[in-house]
């Protein structure tokens, strides 16, 4: 059945599906005792955190995000959880940017957490 046989009233009304979205936060440590640079990763479904650690390079914190995101993205769905490939995996993530990716049958989107926020009034300004 093509097109012009179901009529044009059938694609007025296309429907909308959101995707799987996953917000995340990565900044960097302020200086402690170690002397060295280290960037906080945190991975969040909703109001659920699902994974955190810290990284001592920015591509290394944007990659696990990514690996944990996969993960469980596939137990969520009750998948099989692919074998990981560091490679594909690979690649700078900064921060403040919306990424999607896209392994096996899952596709989801990492959205930085902090947009999600919203603005708190300041009090002292009242």
């Amino acid at each position: 059945m093509g097109v012009s046989e179901i009529g044009p009233l059938a694609l007025k009304h296309v429907p909308t599906v959101h995707g799987l979205e996953f917000d995340y936060s990565l900044y960097l440590l302020p200086p402690g005792r170690f002397p060295f640079k280290r960037w906080r990763w945190e991975l969040w479904h909703g109001s659920h955190l699902i994974a955190a650690g810290w990284r001592l390079g920015r591509a290394d914190a944007g990659r696990a995000l990514r690996l944990h995101a996969a993960d469980y993205a596939h137990r969520l769905f009750g998948l099989p959880t692919p074998p990981r490939h560091d490679r594909l995996a690979q690649g700078d993530l900064h921060p403040g940017t919306t990424e999607r990716f896209a392994v096996g049958p899952i596709t989801a989107l990492l959205v930085p957490r902090a947009l999600e926020r919203p603005s708190v009034p300041n009090a002292l300004s009242a």
